[in-house]
């Protein structure tokens, strides 16, 4: 497991981490108080996930297009 703490993570290495929880957790071979651990670990990184698509799409929607279709640049983040 890698030492970085959830909110160093990429989006990618955040989802495998998840994808690994819930395989766990749906073999159903770890004990009460370990199950108990994943899931709240699971709910992090699903948590950290939401935020990271949520700032991909925010991204993808600042970006201005001409007539034509094409990227002409981005909208002036709000707030910043």
């Amino acid at each position: 497991m890698s030492d970085k703490t959830i909110n160093e993570m990429s989006f990618e290495e955040a989802m495998a981490g998840l994808e690994n929880v819930v395989g766990q957790l749906e073999r159903g071979d770890v004990p009460l108080e370990q199950s108990i651990t994943l899931y709240e670990r699971g709910a992090e990184l699903k948590k950290h996930c939401e935020s990271k698509l949520k700032d991909a799409e925010e991204k993808v929607a600042a970006i201005t297009l001409t007539e034509g279709g094409e990227a002409a640049g981005i909208k002036p983040l709000e707030g910043l």
